[in-house]
């Protein structure tokens, strides 16, 4: 069974840790975390290809018209706290590998 993308993310992130001799359930949670946060970021994004930049809202009192995508903002704020993490960690996102010949869609 292949590795997914996520799998291959945090087995690399796991991986640096271990080879800067950082291990334990504290540090493993973090990248749990960074994980799920991950994947939070991947559905902002879906969500911002899928219904746009402005969402069309309607209050029900008559008003109706267009307002920012909320998940922009949530964008923000998750890839915030991504990086934290790998601050937290010691992780330079620039030390991490790039596989350039995966261009997985989300």
């Amino acid at each position: 069974m292949a590795e997914t993308k996520r799998n291959k993310i945090r087995n690399e992130l796991r991986q640096q840790l271990e080879d800067m001799g950082v291990v334990g359930l504290y540090f493993y949670d973090l990248v749990e975390d960074y994980m799920e946060l991950w994947t939070i970021k991947n559905s902002l994004i879906a969500d911002v290809k899928a219904r746009g930049v402005s969402v069309k809202y309607n209050n029900g009192g008559g008003q109706s018209g267009f307002k920012k995508n909320e998940s922009i903002g949530e964008l923000h704020k998750t890839n915030t706290q991504m990086l934290k993490i790998l601050s937290q960690l010691e992780i330079n996102v620039r030390d991490l590998p790039v596989d350039e010949d995966e261009d997985e869609e989300f």
